[in-house]
């Protein structure tokens, strides 16, 4: 396979193929594992001990590009793919009985707080074909040498010359934006990134790569709550109930970036929704808040239906703590078989054998039922993670059998009161989710979560455990998928980084940008460990627009290359040294304003990629291997911060690379690394090493900071 093949193919359209190629290297859909599975057990029905402190997960935040060009690849025809994702309403499957009451109850009528801007807020706008080439043609130059920049200079100029093939594919996009009541990305991007594509959405593997769809948060410990799982739960129920009541009420104050109003449409994906299996594409089901006010708990691969409204009351704190304890003694130590672990097959098995579920037994039909209406799930885990990587471990994967990884909410709590949270991504971003579990966790901080009266335990009926009728042919089903987890987990390393010598506070003391600082941070401990800089991808929300997702922020400039070589010449003055990181952090700055202001590259390119048709040869831009190199993300990258969480991450999305979640904390800095068994210890020790080197050269430069103008 060339480069180009490998990282960005010509767009093709023809779902049977689609499915033919899935099946071919998986085996059969519900065959055997593609891999043999080694000589050890399988332990599909008991609880697994946590593993070493290092394995593991767009998400990200965002995923990335390259998801959506890969995809592209298994198309031959354009025409039915663009006929799918027309005429009609990509993002969710509504229950038909509950469409009416739904659409007053969860914010569709968008009357209140929460969706006050919506109307108002800008498209997602269409960069000028020369601004997105020569915005190109500077984020490609510090990763090529010479020969290569001069031939990837010809073909970008070549297609963009007037009445050329990039005026021409921009005119289409033109008239497809014209054509679109939302924006003009958005069907193209849920569908490409997530919805259609039909590997896993714990671990997807693409072609030879892997991408990571779930994404996770650690929280901080709660002092009062320690080695009291039972009431931890209850507490953060209680809040996620708090902050659902607002969102369903539309009493929540829309996102904000400097005052000025971002898209909250994504809410409407954050409570009593899951992800269906379906096949070419899945579906989000959503289901109606106001009759469907009972959550999943599990405990031992068990599922409870908990009622948390009773006598069209809210259960108060200490009720659900009591429903919770009542839980964990019912289920025992006794591990059922792990009806969730089949959500962490590929979507096209998930699909036949959910379907197969559902013929066989009415049973089956009524507990996916009250799985997929759930407000969300509780999983109670039985283990006892504890250093940081263990927690991120645990919360990003676990042993994939307690858990539903369908839902778009999952509570993590474990036997110590430690605790965290999963989330899908297909439909949402971090930012909705992050948002909540922060407002929950400082609201309990804060004492702002009421927590009602207790009701007299003997009102209450019990939890009910569901039921599920299984055979031979889904225990099997349910090996594979356990089988085809563990392996892929195994080749895993996860670790994390916590240095808290400083943070944010004292890096806006040197006058720099937080984050711009932290990419720094990112790309001088890379260097130090490899020697060379790689395309990074850092995730930039561009929400400020009507249905907004993400853009890329191209880390890695001329700037930051000369940067970091100076970083490691000792015959460089510190001086000198801090002018050039400035500099470097200005240009990373420079760049994030243009994606979050929608005028990145890599949205814009893959709209016009999507427009080629299938007759056309495509333009050489996209030929060119600087196209692959530029777009191979080694480091991908992104931050969510809050000072109540001590952990956020997901994995690398190509085989040679790192998924770097960070957190810029007041007084810490955290990153999360992610690698195929690369030099995850070599990377953690330079990235503490790269953090004291940047205090010293830019402390050095405080007072240029004036004198170099920069921002």
């Amino acid at each position: 396979m060339d480069k180009d093949n490998a990282s960005s193919m010509s767009f093709q359209s023809n779902n049977t193929s689609i499915r033919q190629a899935h099946r071919q290297r998986q085996g059969s859909a519900l065959g055997n594992p593609t891999e043999e599975p080694d000589s050890r057990p399988i332990e599909i029905f008991e609880a697994r001990k946590p593993v070493s402190a290092r394995p593991i997960m767009d998400f990200v935040n965002a995923v990335i590009v390259v998801v959506g060009l890969t995809f592209l690849s298994m198309f031959k025809k354009k025409d039915s793919l663009v006929k799918l994702l027309e005429g009609r309403d990509k993002d969710v499957c509504i229950d038909v009985a509950e469409q009416q009451t739904l659409s007053e109850s969860t914010g569709n009528s968008k009357t209140g707080k929460l969706y006050r801007f919506q109307s108002s807020l800008p498209r997602l706008p269409i960069p000028s074909l020369a601004e997105t080439c020569n915005t190109y043609l500077k984020s490609v130059r510090p990763l090529v040498n010479d020969d290569e920049y001069a031939r990837t200079a010809s073909v970008v100029y070549e297609f963009q010359k007037p009445g050329g093939r990039g005026d021409m594919l921009q005119q289409r996009l033109v008239d497809h934006n014209a054509n679109k009541t939302t924006n003009w990305l958005i069907d193209w991007w849920n569908s490409f990134a997530y919805m259609a594509y039909r590997e896993p959405i714990v671990v997807i593997i693409i072609l030879n790569t892997k991408i990571y769809v779930n994404y996770f948060f650690c929280f901080a410990d709660d002092a009062k709550l320690v080695d009291k799982p039972a009431t931890r739960a209850a507490e953060i129920i209680s809040g996620a109930m708090a902050f659902r009541k607002l969102v369903v009420s539309e009493e929540l104050e829309p996102d904000m970036a400097r005052k000025a109003p971002l898209c909250v449409h994504q809410y409407k994906y954050l409570f009593n929704s899951t992800r269906i299996p379906k096949s070419i594409e899945d579906e989000t089901r959503n289901s109606n808040p106001a009759t469907n006010n009972h959550i999943i708990v599990l405990r031992n691969n068990k599922f409870y239906v908990l009622d948390l409204v009773v006598s069209g009351q809210l259960l108060s704190t200490s009720a659900i703590a009591s429903q919770i304890q009542y839980i964990y003694t019912h289920a025992g130590s006794e591990c059922d078989v792990p009806i969730g672990a089949l959500t962490t097959l590929d979507r096209d098995s998930w699909t036949k054998v959910r379907q197969n579920m559902l013929v066989a037994s009415s049973l089956n039909q009524k507990s996916m039922d009250i799985i997929e209406t759930a407000a969300f799930v509780v999983c109670l885990d039985a283990t006892k993670p504890a250093t940081h990587s263990e927690r991120a471990r645990e919360c990003w994967v676990g042993n994939g059998r307690n858990r539903f990884f369908d839902k778009s909410i999952q509570f993590i709590i474990f036997d110590n009161a430690v605790a965290g949270f999963n989330g899908e991504h297909s439909m949402m971003d971090a930012t909705p989710t992050s948002r909540m579990c922060d407002w929950i966790l400082q609201s309990l901080k804060r004492g702002k979560i009421e927590h009602g009266t207790a009701v007299q335990q003997k009102t209450l009926s019990p939890p009910r455990k569901l039921e599920f009728d299984t055979s031979p042919m889904l225990e099997h089903d349910i090996y594979t998928a356990v089988t085809r987890f563990d392996q892929l987990v195994a080749k895993h390393d996860l670790t994390v980084v916590v240095f808290e010598e400083y943070g944010k506070n004292f890096i806006k003391g040197l006058g720099c940008s937080p984050d711009a600082y932290a990419q720094m941070a990112i790309q001088l401990a890379y260097f130090k460990t490899y020697g060379k800089c790689v395309a990074t991808y850092e995730s930039a929300q561009t929400k400020k627009y009507a249905y907004g997702r993400t853009e890329t922020g191209r880390s890695v400039s001329v700037e930051s290359v000369a940067w970091v070589k100076a970083m490691q010449n000792p015959g460089v003055s510190i001086e000198e040294k801090g002018q050039l990181g400035r500099k470097a952090v200005a240009a990373q700055s420079a760049y994030m304003a243009l994606a979050a202001d929608g005028r990145g590259v890599d949205r814009h390119l893959l709209g016009l990629r999507l427009l080629i048709n299938s007759n056309e040869e495509k333009p050489k831009i996209f030929t060119d291997p600087s196209y692959a190199i530029s777009s191979h993300w080694t480091l991908s990258t992104s931050q969510i911060t809050s000072e109540n969480f001590v952990g956020y991450g997901w994995g690398q999305v190509v085989p040679d690379g790192y998924g770097v979640a960070y957190m810029v904390k007041e007084e810490s800095l955290h990153f999360n690394l992610v690698s195929l068994k690369l030099r995850n210890e070599e990377m953690r020790s330079n990235f503490i090493e790269a953090l004291k080197n940047m205090r010293d050269v830019f402390e050095a430069t405080v007072f240029l900071k004036k004198q170099l103008a920069l921002p």
